[in-house]
């Protein structure tokens, strides 16, 4: 992969837009550093990998399906400090990056230690980074946020001193010079940090996982749920059986009009004019009778409900791989 031309002194947009970050004037421009950028963009030009990786971090730390939590202020001390090594495992394991010697990774040939702290410019550099490049990235899950660049962590960009672990941290030069690649690039959402609070504790007050699972899908109508919230709210790993017809949300709902779609229902999805769930999501939508223009669902048409809609049954959908004409 052709490296990216940087202009010292240019403007340049983050790469959520395309194009690569500013280079500031007294920044010189690194080549291992640009290197390792275009190996990393090379293997995730969107962001999307990266922000998979976090979300699925923050999940594996609050361990919903049997502590019920979602938030960070829910974890305690050690469970907050264990997040960047549990980032760092989940990076390597995505990507395959190689181990480095004395860091955790070896990209595009250059050692590499990823560094995670919840508040940008927090990262705590040991002496073994010292001179090396970091990852540093940080994120905020309320946001559904994440910013991720490169550094090298010369004796110009730290700070003096250090603590009695002897790790030091960035310095203002330093926070100045990060290489950005994604700069508030979106993470999967948790839907029940989108949600008002006052619904959340509605979702939750019930005893019964089935319950709870019911009203999280009709509060979440016409929004992307991740399976992993399911599973949160259920207090249950598997999460197919809080959804399905036999006993599941699928049954339980469909008396008031609802239906809910995963990634074999994508072109029902669109049709409706809702955000079309991947393999790791649903989406509760609820319907009413619709006209010609409308998709075809158990012989009938059906389109989006208004608020202003009467309640009525909602259709079974098709089996996996059947679509109707």
């Amino acid at each position: 992969m052709a490296l990216p031309e940087i202009a010292v002194g240019d403007a340049m947009l983050s790469a959520t837009s395309g194009k690569f970050p500013r280079v500031t004037e007294d920044q010189h421009v690194d080549s291992a550093v640009e290197e390792v950028a275009a190996e990393i963009l090379g293997l995730d030009p969107t962001g999307a990998r990266w922000g998979a990786v976090i979300r699925h971090t923050y999940d594996m730390i609050y361990n919903g399906p049997e502590t019920g939590r979602f938030r960070w202020s829910q974890l305690m001390k050690t469970e907050k400090t264990h997040f960047g090594t549990v980032f760092e495992i989940n990076a390597q394991r995505e990507f395959g990056f190689d181990g480095g010697d004395k860091t955790d990774y070896r990209i595009a040939g250059h050692q590499v230690d990823a560094k995670w702290s919840q508040s940008e410019g927090g990262w705590m550099l040991p002496p073994e980074v010292f001179d090396e490049i970091a990852l540093v990235a940080t994120g905020s899950d309320p946001d559904a946020q994440f910013s991720l660049g490169l550094i090298r962590v010369v004796e110009a960009y730290r700070r003096e001193g250090a603590n009695r672990d002897k790790k030091s941290s960035l310095n203002p030069a330093g926070r100045r010079s990060i290489r950005w690649l994604w700069r508030n690039a979106p993470i999967p959402a948790s839907i029940l940090l989108q949600l008002p609070d006052e619904v959340v504790t509605h979702i939750f007050a019930s005893r019964y996982g089935t319950q709870r699972v019911n009203r999280l899908f009709r509060a979440a109508e016409g929004r992307l749920v991740h399976r992993n919230t399911v599973r949160t709210v259920a207090m249950q790993l598997d999460d197919q059986k809080r959804v399905r017809m036999n006993g599941g949300a699928r049954s339980a709902l469909k008396p008031e009009g609802y239906i809910i779609l995963s990634s074999y229902h994508t072109h029902l999805a669109k049709a409706l004019g809702v955000p079309q769930p991947d393999d790791k999501h649903y989406i509760s939508v609820r319907v009413t009778p619709g006209g010609n223009n409308d998709p075809l669902i158990q012989g009938c048409r059906w389109k989006r409900a208004s608020p202003e809609d009467p309640i009525c049954e909602a259709p079974t959908l098709p089996d996996r791989g059947v679509r109707e004409n």
